[in-house]
């Protein structure tokens, strides 16, 4: 019998991702909006378009960077508020070992794989399973098996949604069809919590609930060490302004933050930044094991939202993973998701104006 519910599980699960590959392909924009608290996605990529807040004196601004126009998504190289996938941040020599089968993935970066590969998550047109203005909206992808090199068929899912009056709930779910393969998802999005527009975020203040480092190459990938954060300049247990040690590092923060489990709880509290002009503070819970900071060291000169110029240092990028490159690091922990087993990712954003 347990057989059996298996098999009418997937083909009711297989049943509905043809029913959802016949529906359109048409890319919209969809707004959730709650008083003053707005938040506009768009189904290319599952992308976060804009987040409007209030600062201390109710003055409204779009806190994360972005595009006017969805053309400006698909040509796009910063995956700015993008999900990304099906494997988030880097993958050495694109390529790994799973069940004594070597996979060789598409590299998009020199001869590894970042975010997915040249066409990952975020350049991928996600259609609309469900969506009500007031609460949230739930868009859904159907990766091939062999795409980008991945193996195995995955249906992927994230929903945007609010949570009280000032909670915005991320999940991201991934369901394996007929392979083990790796999921690592993770949302991209560049925050400014003095205005997209207000330049570089050296200011901001930043706490990170991690007390342990995922060191990198030359090339950004993990060493497979884990290494203290306390007396360095990566250490930000206690709040403070990113420029304080700033000036220690080569080209700014872009590594991956183990964070720290409290007992048995499911979510733990991963980030808290503060921009001291608005007066905006945003928390980040999550159920993830790591985090990467990074201070959008290689953004370049991009133009922006109403024609604003972004410049290196305009963002901050704090995501959520498993820890990058975990698919040649077995001490790391596992992006492995079998068939017949749920990949689930929360985030949980709380923002305050003071």
């Amino acid at each position: 019998m347990a057989k059996i519910r298996e098999c009418c599980c997937f083909l009711l699960l297989a049943f509905a991702i043809a029913k959802v590959s016949e529906a359109s392909s048409e890319i919209g924009v969809y707004e959730l909006k709650r008083g003053n608290f707005s938040v506009k996605l768009t189904n290319y990529g599952a992308t976060v378009v804009s987040v409007i807040l209030p600062d201390r004196n109710g003055k409204l601004d779009d806190v994360v960077l972005g595009f006017d126009s969805v053309e400006d998504y698909k040509n796009d190289t910063t995956y700015f508020g993008a999900i990304v996938g099906r494997v988030a941040n880097r993958i050495k020599g694109a390529q790994f070992t799973l069940n004594g089968k070597k996979y060789k993935l598409v590299p998009n970066e020199g001869k590894n794989m970042l975010h997915g590969g040249p066409k990952g998550f975020s350049d991928v047109i996600w259609h609309v399973q469900s969506y009500d203005k007031n609460s949230h909206v739930t868009f859904v992808y159907h990766s091939f098996d062999g795409e980008e090199g991945f193996p195995g068929d995955l249906h992927v899912s994230v929903t945007y949604m609010f949570f009280q009056t000032n909670k915005l709930v991320i999940k991201m779910t991934g369901r394996p069809l007929n392979k083990a393969t790796p999921v690592n998802l993770a949302s991209h999005s560049y925050w400014n919590l003095g205005g997209h527009s207000s330049g570089d975020v050296f200011s901001h203040q930043v706490q990170l609930f991690a007390d342990k480092i995922t060191p990198v190459d030359d090339e950004l990938i993990p060493t497979g060490k884990i290494l203290p954060v306390e007396g360095t300049p990566y250490d930000f247990l206690n709040i403070h302004e990113i420029k304080t040690r700033f000036h220690e590092l080569p080209s700014g923060y872009d590594i991956n933050y183990v964070l720290n489990y409290v007992g048995n709880e499911h979510f733990h509290k991963a980030a808290v930044v503060y921009e001291s002009k608005s007066g905006r503070k945003m928390e980040l819970w999550t159920n993830q094991p790591g985090l990467q900071f990074y201070t959008s060291n290689m953004l370049g000169t991009v133009k922006g939202k109403g024609g604003v110029t972004y410049n290196n240092y305009d963002g901050i990028c704090l995501e959520t993973q498993g820890f990058p490159d975990a698919v040649n690091h077995p001490d790391f922990p596992s992006q492995i998701v079998n068939p017949g087993e749920i990949y689930e990712h929360f985030m949980v954003y709380r923002f305050t104006a003071k």
